[in-house]
């Protein structure tokens, strides 16, 4: 299995993530409602909008936005969306998986193609670069929770298949169908996660040089940016000193 990137989780510290604050809050919403819709709207016997639910909590969402993200479910306002994947490359080939929730296919087909145009890369077709990522369930939890050795065996015990810890943090990974079953049996041996969340995790990484990095955080941040996409995966890493470069 890839390795955990760390520069995968601390881009966009400085600055990035109070500027798509409102963004952020705008695609959680949107995730929250349409589990509710499709599920039960009590979190408790609903496992993805349990899920959405703690994504929310974990980047500070207020309570009442979060119940009213539940209730806009069963309301006659509440919009249809359709999840649609997009897979393409970005320049020099690397990986990028993007998941939207849109209530328009074409706006947000178009959008997406003219991002990785505008920024070098191409569109693919789905399946085109998704075999190179596994579906796992990811569970974050901050370095403060315990040695790499004690996070390990808690994992292992909770059922989890594999964990990565740094300096920043632990991530452990399990199958998809195991996250709640995993999650819960963490949180009684560590406490309470930062996020539980069902990923695409590459199987291998590409480092990239500087201009390699600037040219795709450009087409991430435009992608990141679209009120349609929801999630954006790739498969590349970078040292500490181009990351420190880039900002």
């Amino acid at each position: 299995m890839a390795g955990h990137s760390k520069w995968a989780n601390i881009q966009h510290r400085k600055g990035k993530q109070d500027k798509l604050r409102s963004k952020m809050f705008s695609k959680l919403s949107k995730e929250i409602t349409v589990a509710a819709k499709m599920g039960d709207p009590d979190p408790d016997k609903n496992p993805r909008l349990r899920l959405a639910v703690k994504a929310a909590k974990a980047v500070s969402m207020p309570k009442d936005v979060i119940d009213r993200a539940i209730k806009k479910s069963s309301g006659g306002d509440a919009a249809d969306y359709t999840e649609i994947r997009y897979e393409g490359y970005g320049v020099n080939g690397i990986a990028i998986i993007v998941e939207a929730m849109t209530d328009n296919l074409n706006r947000t087909a178009s959008n997406v193609r003219s991002y990785f145009s505008k920024c070098g890369g191409n569109l693919g077709q789905t399946g085109s670069v998704s075999h190179g990522f596994d579906r796992v369930g990811e569970i974050t939890y901050p370095a403060s929770a315990g040695s790499a050795d004690d996070v390990m065996m808690a994992a292992l015990e909770a059922g989890a298949d594999d964990v990565e810890s740094d300096d920043e943090g632990h991530w452990i990974y399990c199958q998809v169908e195991n996250l709640s079953e995993v999650s819960d049996a963490l949180e009684k041996a560590l406490g309470e996660s930062t996020e539980s969340k069902i990923i695409f995790r590459p199987q291998t990484r590409t480092e990239v040089d500087l201009e390699t990095a600037q040219k795709l955080m450009r087409l991430i941040d435009m992608l990141e940016e679209d009120d349609d996409v929801q999630t954006v995966t790739h498969n590349f890493d970078m040292s500490d000193e181009v990351a420190a470069q880039l900002g």
